[in-house]
């Protein structure tokens, strides 16, 4: 809404700043947070009203979540969600498909864990949404999303605009738009052809649930996800920009440093989502928010054709989810357990942990994590 404002800057040399995607996502960032602040308290409020007894807690977890988290509304991904809409409507370029196929990943996503999230408060059960049917629904709309980015980079070739046939015989027999981008590496891509939609959409959906699992103490999961937007914001940017990704030896993708607005969104509404989100927990994110987040970065990484580095500055999110397959399929095999409990952060309650000594561990593990993968920009 606001970028238009850019092209006013002849008649004033102050609209020039809408023309500048870091401008515009520091707006993004303001503006998330303010509203963050402005509906908190009163969604919270409601949640907890509406609710009752708010989020099942897991029977067989950490016997203290039965008396410090029992009766917190869940749900607060609104909070997050509402506010990102608005900043990111207030200040993204709505002209650019990228920002409308990431919207639709983090609102499809959201939608899915907002059904998931009403099942289990309205049974008072743990178990939400069947698994099959949640994971076709995510299945369907990273889909579309990726169809989407693939489209967009498609047309961003003036020669290859309006050749709707000649898309698909590329989309199926290989083209660079359906490449993989090796960290390391400069200027190596992988062809995958057809098989490229399934890999962008096993992303996709991983990333959400992912962060869906991570999602389990209060502050755990917002921190992480802010961290991570925050460096796929720089990826974004760079790879959006033809000099800078030409001097980093990278790949170039006209128009996604647009997703940088988005991110700044993300990290306004984060911080403002974290304020009632921190120890002890008024609230807690539900799958509302965490498989919208988690879907949103997956969907930034295809964008930026950055998918293998979303697993290296995402690592702590494929660790928890890594001890939750591992622990299953050991478990199914010899029927001994790997861990106490999975995900990975209940193994360390069971240890004796305290919650707060784990979640600020892990945000540190975090930020390592993610100055791994921004620094697979420069080491090629």
């Amino acid at each position: 809404m606001l970028p238009f404002l850019g092209s006013l800057d002849d008649q004033n040399q102050l609209f020039n700043l809408f023309n500048y995607i870091t401008f515009r996502t520091g707006g993004a960032i303001v503006t998330a947070l303010f509203f963050a602040f402005l509906i908190g308290k009163p969604l919270i409020d409601w949640l907890r009203l509406k609710q009752g007894k708010g989020q099942p807690i897991r029977e067989d977890g950490p016997a203290s979540h039965l008396l410090t988290k029992k009766g917190t509304p869940t749900m607060g991904g609104f909070i997050i969600l509402f506010s990102l809409a608005i900043a990111s409507l207030l200040w993204a370029d709505l002209t650019n498909p990228y920002v409308w196929a990431v919207l639709l990943v983090t609102f499809g996503f959201g939608a899915v864990g907002f059904i998931d999230d009403f099942a289990k408060v309205t049974k008072q059960k743990a178990d939400g949404l069947s698994g099959r049917v949640r994971l076709l629904l995510e299945f369907a709309i990273a889909l579309g999303a990726t169809l989407i980015m693939l489209a967009a980079q498609w047309t961003a070739d003036p020669g290859m605009a309006g050749r709707g046939e000649q898309f698909w015989q590329a989309l199926l027999h290989g083209g660079d738009f359906t490449s993989v981008a090796l960290p390391f590496f400069k200027d190596l891509m992988v062809p995958l052809g057809g098989f490229f939609l399934a890999f962008a959409m096993f992303v996709i959906v991983g990333a959400g649930n992912a962060v869906n699992m991570t999602d389990g103490l209060d502050g755990l999961a917002i921190v992480p996800v802010m961290i991570a937007a925050a460096a796929f914001a720089m990826i974004a940017y760079l790879v959006g920009r033809a000099d800078y990704s030409a001097y980093l030896g990278i790949n170039h993708v006209k128009g996604v440093a647009e997703l940088t607005v988005l991110l700044g969104a993300l990290l306004g509404a984060g911080l403002g989502f974290l304020w009632y989100n921190a120890p002890p927990a008024r609230v807690f994110m539900g799958d509302t928010g965490s498989l919208a987040l988690g879907g949103m970065l997956g969907a930034v990484a295809v964008a930026a054709k950055h998918e293998i580095v979303l697993a290296i500055i995402g690592g702590l999110f494929v660790v928890e989810a890594l001890s939750v397959m591992i622990q299953v399929a050991v478990y199914k095999m010899t029927k001994k357990r790997v861990f106490l409990m999975a995900p990975i952060h209940h193994h360390f309650e069971k240890l004796g942990w305290q919650e707060p000594t784990i979640v600020i561990r892990f945000w540190i593990v975090s930020v390592i994590f993610a100055l791994i993968g921004l620094a697979t920009l420069k080491l090629r």
